[in-house]
């Protein structure tokens, strides 16, 4: 299979980083030259990586292309290539919606879209994916766990959940700042919250039968400290906060604004 990518930032790079010993059957994978840095990088790693003389060649010479530009840039360098009909394209540009990413591509092909995160470097996380694919899951399922959306409005509303990421790691890095300011090592604290936040993940994975609400009750003592944090953040305004960003996000997705 030859695998090729037109943008190179930081989800190429992971991807390509993931899929490198995945055991895909890859012969080779083609990256645009666009960012020069990093598609120097990997192809120093990688001997199946290879940089295309342009845009154009990595379309030619792949199977299976990524676009993975950036939205900005997307409608300036999409209709400029050339594809071929029933050509499998995989698109992982952010909030770009599918009938435009058609009317850009202009030709007849196989279109996925995808939402693949950092963490398939590791070959570990989930991947959105829309409309179901078999052969485009068997790919994600080597770089971590696929979920294959029926309809674009499930699509939309998990590319709002990977919007999350940063405010995630954001509680964490307030909640390590307050500990440090109080005496505790910034760093003894990083660790002890880190691996509390994915012991927490792991339990709601593992209970995956379990409503999340439930699983919160369970670590709330009545009148405990727990429960006391949860009913201040919801009195200052955190669940509210939460709700509407994640509302203007689906906008966004949406392409109404945001």
């Amino acid at each position: 299979m030859h695998i090729g990518f037109i943008g190179t930032g930081a989800i190429t790079e992971a991807m390509v980083t993931g899929m490198i010993g995945s055991g895909l059957g890859i012969a080779e994978i083609l990256v645009s030259p666009r960012n020069a840095e990093i598609a120097a990088q990997l192809a120093g790693r990688f001997p199946l990586v290879r940089i295309a003389r342009d845009n154009q060649e990595a379309v030619d010479a792949s199977d299976v292309l990524f676009l993975a530009v950036r939205p900005q840039i997307a409608e300036e360098v999409i209709p400029r290539l050339k594809f071929r009909k029933g050509q499998t394209v995989v698109s992982v540009i952010a909030a770009t919606d599918r009938t435009r990413l058609l009317n850009w591509i202009d030709e007849e092909v196989d279109l996925t879209q995808a939402i693949p995160l950092p963490f398939v470097a590791e070959r570990e996380g989930v991947t959105a994916i829309f409309p179901p694919s078999r052969d485009i899951a068997a790919i994600f399922e080597a770089l971590g766990t696929p979920v294959e959306c029926e309809t674009k409005e499930e699509y939309d509303l998990l590319a709002v959940a990977s919007a999350l990421m940063a405010t995630y790691l954001g509680i964490l890095d307030q909640a390590t700042g307050w500990f440090a300011e109080k005496g505790v090592g910034r760093d003894k604290a990083r660790a002890y919250l880190a691996a509390l936040f994915a012991s927490l993940a792991q339990r709601a994975v593992r209970d995956g039968e379990t409503p999340l609400d439930m699983l919160s009750r369970a670590f709330s003592t009545p009148g405990g400290l727990n429960e006391q944090v949860l009913i201040d953040f919801d009195r200052g305004g955190g669940h509210r906060a939460l709700t509407d960003a994640l509302e203007r996000v689906l906008l966004r997705v949406r392409g109404s604004g945001g």
